[in-house]
């Protein structure tokens, strides 16, 4: 028990130091509540539980987040067929 107890001691103060402290559930509760912004009671409670229950994304999930991003911005003034081959071209496309 004495030898336990003594681990302990040398152990806890790596526990108990801020930097451990930040992990990887609360850096998604960040960017959920970014996320969720002005919502409020329930659907606020019903956003936050489907976000914190997402897998976290990839880096080439993110990368193609970023180019749907941009891609739309360019085809913003786009409508139907036009955008739709527009955007496929542009998706395809590597950074």
């Amino acid at each position: 028990m004495k030898r336990f107890a003594g681990a302990l001691l040398l152990v806890l103060p790596v526990f108990l130091n801020p930097a451990f402290a930040a992990t990887e559930q609360q850096s998604k509760m960040t960017t959920c509540n970014k996320e969720a912004g002005d919502m409020k009671g329930d659907e606020r409670k019903a956003f936050m539980k489907e976000c914190l229950s997402k897998p976290k994304a990839s880096a080439a999930q993110k990368a193609q987040q970023e180019r749907m991003k941009t891609c739309n911005v360019e085809a913003k003034d786009m409508k139907g067929d036009e955008r739709k081959k527009f955007m496929s071209e542009c998706l395809k496309k590597k950074g």
